[in-house]
Formats: C-alpha cells, structure tokens, sequence
C-alpha cells in the first residue's frame, strides 16, 4: 500500500534513515501477510538490550518458526476476518466509532498540499495504519519531493498519526490471537511513544 511518488530522494542524516526505515518496516508488516521473502527478512533483525531490542528479537523468533500460510491466516483473522477483523486499523474507527468519516477528509486535504497522492492500486482507505507509516517515511525521506522539515512531520503526526495509533499499537500488543503480531503492536506502540517525545523536544 505504497503511497510514495516516483521522485529522487535527497539525502538525510542517518538518525532520519533509521526512523523512516522503521516506519516502512511497519508499514510492510501491516499493509498484507508476510511473505516468505519477509518473514525471512524480519527472522534476521537483532535486537539488543532495550525494551524495543527485545520486541525486535521477539519479532524475529516468531518470524524464524511462522510460515507463509500462518502469517496469511493471522493477518486475515485479526485484520479483515468475515466482512471484519479482529482489529481495524483505521483512524477513522478509531477516532469515531466508524469508517470513512472526519479524520480521512482531514487527512486527505493534508495531503495534497505535501503532494501525497493515494496510490491507483490500493483497495485501502488513505487512514489505514500502514498507509500513515508509509506517508511518515516518505516525508522523511523525501518521496514526495523534498524532505519535509522536522515541524511538518511534527505537525503530520500529531494531527493524523499521535491521535490514535499508540492505542491500536496497544491494542495489537494484548491481543491473545496475535502470535506474530504482537511484538509488532509492542515496536509500534514503543516506537510511537519515541517519536512523540521526541517530536516534544
């Protein structure tokens, strides 16, 4: 669910390739199942001594014993199930109760302005939470034309990520159907809870 443009990225300082880097790894995680060739990829990252360190070792050792079909079969059950899933990642829900209310049209009037257009191949609303990661990522790197400057991404975030991600993170973490997935709510809500603070700073 890609919604970046074709456009050269500038270069950015190693700290903003590493956000943007863990900002696109939730977003594949997020946007459909794990295919081998991920599970394969996240089965090789290393944490270290922290509390996100040891949800990213976490990751990795449920990454190592899943395959494919289980990765498919958990994603459908807690994301889309029979008509709905365990979990919808919308901030839309999240905000309101339902889908495709206030917070997507706030959303999609902010976009245009950063020139984020929603990508020709997506069945997704804009305001699912891997869309949001991938648009982070880009105004990090610059997908869109040049890098935003740290007071937009600041902005972007507090008005359409800080207001409802942290609590579907939360909520992924304690689900008892999550087996791959829950370390993937803990790194998400961790990693929301860095970028606010530092975001504040």
């Amino acid at each position: 669910m890609s919604q970046q443009l074709s456009v050269a990225r500038q270069e950015i300082d190693e700290a903003d390739q590493m956000r943007a880097g863990f900002y696109r790894l939730l977003a594949r995680l997020l946007a459909a199942p794990a295919d081998a060739e991920v599970l394969a990829l996240v089965a090789g990252l290393q944490g270290d001594e922290s509390e996100m360190g040891a949800a990213i070792a976490d990751l990795a050792a449920r990454a190592a014993d899943a395959t494919p079909g289980s990765a498919r079969d958990e994603f459908e059950l807690l994301f889309n199930g029979l008509g709905r899933g365990l979990l919808l990642p919308y901030a839309s829900y999240y905000l309101t109760g339902f889908l495709n209310e206030k917070p997507l049209a706030r959303l999609r009037a902010d976009m245009a302005p950063l020139g984020i257009a929603r990508s020709a191949d997506s069945g997704e609303p804009e305001d699912h939470i891997s869309a949001l990661m991938d648009m982070m990522a880009g105004l990090i790197e610059g997908a869109f034309g040049a890098p935003q400057p740290l007071a937009a991404q600041q902005d972007f975030f507090a008005k359409h990520i800080g207001t409802w991600a942290p609590h579907f993170y939360a909520d992924l973490e304690k689900l008892p159907q999550a087996e791959l997935y829950a370390p993937v709510g803990r790194m998400g809500r961790l990693f929301m809870a860095i970028e606010a603070a530092a975001f504040e700073m």
